[in-house]
C-alpha cells in the first residue's frame, strides 16, 4: 500500500511532473551522432563530432538535419532535406532494432521518477523526439513503468517550444497546468513552460543547443535529478 505525500513547489501543490527525455532523463547524444552521421555518409558528407552534435539537439530532428548541414556550409532542397531526415529515423530505429543504442540514464533519473511517482505524483515525458523512439527508449531503459502519459513530437500538431504538447499532457494527466511541473534542458523547454502557465526547473548537464544553462530563465536549476524530490518537499519514505 502506497502513502501518498504532498508535493509542493514555490508554495503551490503539485499533481504531475512533465520531464523532458534527451538531455534531461536519457543521454542519447551517442546513439543520435552515430545515426545523423551515417545520414551524413549516405550524402557524401563529412561526419561531425559528437561534442558539435550535441550543440545541434533541440526542437526535433528536422532542426538537427538543418543544423548539420549549416555546420557544414551546405544546403539542399526541403525535398532532399525530407528524405535526409527519414533516412535519419531509418538508421536511428535500426540502433534499438539491433540492440546496438547505447542511450542511458543520467544519474539519479530512475530513482527519481520513481520516487514521484510512488508518491502519488502524476508524470508524464514530453519530448520532441518521435513517439515510437521515446517509447522504445522508455522500455528499455526501465522508465516505462513510472510514466503515466508519453508526448512524442509527433502526437500533437506542434513540438515545443510550442506550449500544446505541455497542455496535452496535461489535458491527459487530468491535471491544470497549475498543478504541473515541467522539468527539462533547454530553452525549448522553458519557452514551452512559460507559454504554458507551468513552472518550470532545468538540470544543468543538458544538451541546451549549447548554451550555458545557467541562462536559462528557470525556477530552479538541478545539478542531478537526485535532488527533485527534496526539491518538491517529499523526503518522506514512501511505501
Amino acid at each position: 500500500m502506497h502513502k501518498l505525500t504532498l508535493a509542493h513547489f514555490r508554495g503551490h501543490a503539485l499533481g504531475a511532473v512533465l520531464f523532458d527525455l534527451d538531455g534531461t532523463l536519457l543521454d542519447t547524444v551517442g546513439d543520435i551522432a552515430l545515426a545523423l552521421n551515417r545520414v551524413l555518409r549516405d550524402y557524401g558528407l563529412a561526419p561531425l563530432p559528437e561534442p558539435d552534435v550535441r550543440r545541434m539537439i533541440g526542437r526535433g530532428s528536422p532542426m538537427l538535419i538543418e543544423r548539420a548541414l549549416g555546420a557544414l556550409g551546405r544546403s539542399f532542397d526541403a525535398q532532399t532535406q525530407t528524405a535526409m531526415v527519414e533516412r535519419f529515423f531509418h538508421y536511428y530505429g535500426e540502433l534499438e532494432e539491433l540492440n546496438q543504442d547505447a542511450a542511458q540514464p543520467f544519474p539519479g533519473a530512475v530513482e527519481s521518477i520513481r520516487t514521484l511517482h510512488r508518491a502519488g505524483l502524476r508524470t508524464a515525458v514530453v519530448t520532441n523526439k518521435q513517439h515510437r523512439f521515446a517509447d522504445a527508449l522508455l522500455r528499455r531503459r526501465a522508465l516505462s513503468e513510472w510514466v503515466d502519459v508519453l508526448v512524442g513530437g509527433d502526437t500533437c500538431a506542434r513540438r515545443k517550444p510550442d506550449p500544446q504538447p505541455l497542455l496535452y499532457a496535461c489535458e491527459s494527466l487530468e491535471v491544470p497546468p497549475s498543478a504541473a511541473l515541467m522539468v527539462g534542458d533547454s530553452i525549448n523547454d522553458v519557452q514551452a513552460a512559460r507559454a504554458a502557465g507551468i513552472p518550470v526547473v532545468c538540470v544543468s548537464y543538458g544538451y541546451n543547443e549549447g548554451r550555458d544553462p545557467r541562462t536559462l530563465d528557470c525556477d530552479a536549476l538541478l545539478d542531478t535529478l537526485a535532488d527533485l524530490p527534496g526539491l518538491l518537499h517529499l523526503g518522506a519514505q514512501v511505501g
